[in-house]
């Protein structure tokens, strides 16, 4: 089978990442990359040849616009890292150009623009995904297990989870998360995003009867309008009298922890978005410690073969040359995004409860 021939379209920092994992996948190549000058493309490419190369006849071709890798003709999928508010627009003219599309996350600054850009993909009857890696862990499957075995955890009564990094020196000023012109949603997209998803997972993608949130610090916008989050707190309630917490930030020193309480015993998992090779649990239950070594999975921090990033490239490829769109990707990603738009919407509403999509 043909690989699969994606674009890049931006040569952001988490592209280096992706580059590889396409590499790595076994059924994808990067045929082009588009920055916003044909140099830093030529750099980028440069770069990441002399880490994780392509052969020599498959080399990456380097473009000087992103209209340019929408309207190459040799190009199948586009992998999309822009800003949240540079998004919209490219999806859908990607879209529009028979372009199957793995979105970055934040989707989108709302679901508003979300559902046009999912509009776009189902007319032109095209692969849409967003990019939570996590979602292709072998290690999800195994924690479904545990979740459905009452046994083990029981009746589910409460989530927690935490995701942040600590912005240093000029993080305020300088890093595009802080500026709400193009990362209106801040941490809480960045970061908050992967919380909400894993809630979700977790109930099987019943969305909460209602939310609060609340943004306990922002950045100012440079026009006076709303600011940016840096730190954010959410509440989810769901049927059943289940309840998830989540806390993102990105001025508190780096963790990425979830823990799932049942009547049985809770579940914890230290890097439940990002596996790291310091988590030396692939995650604990009660008092029993379950090792990544051993566990015939791959949860470290150098992208492999098996990694999650190499398998969601590898799915995605797959999905595409099926034939047939898989439309629960475009769903969930959806769902994530009411469900952020709805604790922003209580967060400015002076933390007032706000049913998701109401």
């Amino acid at each position: 089978m043909q690989p699969l021939r994606w674009g890049i379209l931006s040569t952001a920092g988490i592209a280096v990442k992706n580059w590889k994992a396409i590499r790595l996948s076994g059924n994808s190549v990067v045929r082009a990359v588009a920055s916003r000058s044909l140099e830093g493309s030529r750099r980028f490419i440069a770069a990441q040849q002399a880490d994780a190369p392509f052969a020599f006849d498959d080399e990456p071709e380097a473009l000087g616009s992103y209209a340019e890798l929408i309207a190459h003709p040799e190009v199948d999928a586009v992998y999309i890292p822009l800003p949240t508010a540079l998004r919209k627009d490219w999806v859908i003219r990607a879209a529009e150009a028979g372009k199957h599309v793995l979105c970055e996350k934040p989707c989108a600054v709302s679901v508003a623009e979300l559902d046009e850009m999912l509009d776009a993909c189902r007319r032109n009857r095209v692969q849409f995904m967003d990019g939570v890696m996590f979602m292709h862990n072998e290690r999800l499957a195994r924690v479904r297990e545990l979740l459905d075995d009452p046994a083990r955890i029981g009746p589910l009564r409460r989530i927690n989870s935490a995701f942040s990094f600590l912005g240093k020196g000029d993080f305020r000023s300088d890093n595009i998360r802080a500026r709400a012109e193009l990362e209106p949603l801040g941490c809480l997209g960045d970061l908050g995003w992967y919380c909400i998803r894993y809630a979700l997972w977790v109930m099987r993608w019943q969305l909460p009867l209602k939310v609060a949130g609340r943004i306990l610090t922002e950045a100012g916008s440079r026009d006076g309008g709303p600011g940016s989050p840096l730190e954010f707190s959410g509440e989810l309630f769901f049927e059943g009298g289940v309840s998830c917490g989540f806390y993102c930030s990105f001025l508190a020193n780096g963790q990425q922890w979830i823990t799932v309480s049942g009547e049985q015993a809770a579940l914890r998992i230290a890097d439940f978005v990002n596996t790291n090779d310091a988590c030396e649990a692939a995650w604990e239950i009660g008092h029993e410690r379950i090792p990544k070594d051993g566990s015939g999975m791959e949860l470290g921090s150098e992208t492999k073969p098996d990694s999650q990033e190499s398998r969601m490239f590898r799915s995605f490829a797959e999905l595409v040359r099926g034939g047939q769109v898989d439309e629960s990707w475009p769903e969930i990603a959806r769902k994530t995004q009411l469900v952020v738009d709805a604790c922003l919407a209580s967060a400015r509403s002076g933390n007032r409860e706000v049913v998701p999509g109401g």
